[in-house]
């Protein structure tokens, strides 16, 4: 009978309990000052001072709490938000609703969304003292670009874990906030691209298309010139740039010898060709990757806002490099045209046709691919990954050579690495800073800010890799393309056209032209950066200028 009776006084006790159940849940989304969602953001919920529970914003800003607080009044608890470099936010719970279920509990729903505000902290400027630091390391040749990024990334972690974990103030970046801050998207369509294009080395393509240029030329230099300037932008719109001076650069340098010109006349037209071709399409030049991946823009999107204009700068650069190179034309003159042809076809020809339709399938598949990734919502990294893959199956070649000889792994870690500084830029504000000084200056103007984005870039990509540019402006290209009324997609155009074509500038203005300038020299006719900036900087504003006008007028 005892046994009953306590059975029932614990069954009633469990019930009374049971029906005072009270539960809290907390929800929101955390942003900074310009709108933008802010992860990693530590939110507690506290009573009297005592933590009842802690979580973080996820990448989209956004936080989730459930608790029991059956002993407590929604109205005596706290929510503190808490993230170095923002402003620390602590407030009492407020707009709480109130629903009670048929099981007789409460449950109190509340959603707090928050602005944090920046704060200049020890972060800041570390942070940006190391992005300068890397840039200025990179523009002037101190270090490989690699080695400079490494160092940089390497400060920004160290500092983080050893002044930072004593002192917030000084924590810049966290190891898995650097770890998603890598756009494996990029690093993985740049792979699969190098072993494509490593296999198709092999096979002699690219010699017999420059023999075959000459001899559509019949002779004529300055045809010949604009030929190769053309085939040399349509490659490089499929294929990375500067794989396709390594390829072409040598057979031309030949074929001008042969013509008893400077091999600068060629070379020259054709790597400023080449970076303009790369700016045509999604995955010609590095930077319009890392704008694609991060815009989330498709193969088709860049080429049917930029195909068009850039057609037109090559035609206007053709009378560029006429005005330059024109006397060095003349001097170009073969006595017997149909021997030298001869000679080109027994030198430079397909080495291994079978090889050559495997890579021909292989490429066209890739390309399907890119211009259908926006329908099947697939990255382009897959298909360029699918493409390295079926190409390394049907070549038989030894895949060991191909990671260690055709891959640059200098120049995907040179980016992983890079991204991670551009990130701790990010999250210390230093990107912020910038992109509110552009925004002043543009105003809610879209005109101004494609005149500010697109020569900006020019200039800076002229002097400096627009390849750490491109990374450094991407956030703040997103602020203006979100805050200004009907930009579209206008300002992603005008940075890319501005990097891309400013890479034209200088010698130092893109990785092509120095690869181009170390291949001459080695031949013996060294291109000097006076040489260089001779032709570039009008080729340049000339196509910059074409760029401008046709995103104005809404091209």
């Amino acid at each position: 009978m005892k046994r009953v009776v306590w059975m029932f006084v614990f069954f009633v006790f469990v019930l009374t309990a049971y029906s005072q159940a009270a539960t809290l849940r907390v929800g929101g989304v955390i942003k900074n000052e310009h709108g933008s969602a802010i992860d990693g953001v530590e939110v507690v919920i506290l009573s009297n001072g005592k933590v009842l529970a802690k979580t973080e914003t996820t990448r989209n800003g956004s936080y989730f709490i459930e608790i029991p607080i059956k002993q407590l009044k929604p109205t005596d608890i706290d929510i503190e938000f808490k993230k170095s470099t923002y402003e620390t936010i602590h407030e009492p719970i407020r707009n709480i609703l109130v629903s009670k279920l048929p099981n007789g509990e409460t449950i109190y729903i509340s959603s707090v969304n928050e602005t944090m505000g920046r704060v200049t902290t020890p972060a800041f400027w570390i942070a940006l003292i190391v992005l300068v630091m890397t840039f200025a390391l990179i523009s002037f040749e101190i270090l490989h670009r690699t080695v400079a990024a490494i160092i940089g990334a390497g400060i920004l972690l160290f500092v983080s874990y050893t002044i930072g974990i004593f002192n917030e103030n000084y924590f810049v970046i966290s190891f898995d906030e650097a770890v998603r801050a890598i756009d494996f998207n990029v690093i993985l369509l740049l792979m699969g691209m190098m072993i494509i294009v490593g296999v198709m080395k092999k096979t002699g393509v690219f010699q017999w298309l420059a023999y075959k240029s000459y001899a559509m030329s019949k002779g004529n230099v300055f045809k010949l010139s604009i030929i190769l300037m053309f085939v040399t932008a349509i490659v490089s719109a499929f294929l990375d740039n500067v794989t396709t001076m390594l390829l072409i650069a040598p057979v031309s340098i030949e074929i001008a010898l042969m013509l008893n010109i400077n091999p600068m006349s060629l070379l020259i037209p054709e790597v400023i060709a080449s970076n303009m071709g790369g700016t045509a399409t999604l995955i010609g030049d590095p930077p319009n990757i890392m704008i694609g991946s991060f815009a989330h823009l498709t193969f088709n999107q860049f080429l049917i806002n930029l195909g068009d204009v850039i057609f037109l700068i090559l035609i206007a650069n053709v009378f560029v490099m006429k005005f330059f190179f024109g006397k060095e034309y003349k001097k170009g003159k073969v006595e017997n045209v149909d021997k030298l042809l001869e000679k080109l076809r027994e030198e430079y020809k397909i080495t291994d046709a079978k090889l050559l339709k495997y890579c021909l399938f292989v490429l066209t598949f890739v390309i399907g691919l890119f211009v259908t990734h926006g329908f099947f919502h697939m990255e382009p990294s897959i298909a360029a990954l699918v493409g390295a893959g079926l190409i390394l199956i049907l070549s038989g070649v030894d895949i060991t050579e191909m990671m260690e000889k055709e891959v640059e792994w200098t120049t995907l870690v040179f980016f992983m690495m890079l991204f991670i500084i551009v990130e701790g830029s990010v999250q210390t504000g230093v990107i912020m800073m910038i992109a509110s000084w552009v925004k002043d200056l543009a105003g809610n103007s879209l005109t101004l800010a494609i005149i500010l984005i697109i020569w900006v870039s020019a200039f800076a990509s002229a002097i400096i890799d627009n390849i750490p540019f491109t990374a450094t402006m991407l956030p703040v290209v997103a602020y203006l393309t979100r805050t200004i009324p009907d930009a579209g997609n206008t300002l992603w155009w005008a940075l890319s056209l501005g990097a891309c074509l400013g890479g034209n500038g200088t010698l130092i203005g893109a990785s092509a032209n120095v690869v181009t300038a170390g291949i001459s020299e080695r031949a013996g006719y060294p291109i000097t950066f006076k040489e260089f900036l001779k032709v570039g900087a009008p080729a340049t504003i000339v196509s910059v200028a074409i760029g401008m006008v046709w995103l104005l007028l809404g091209g």
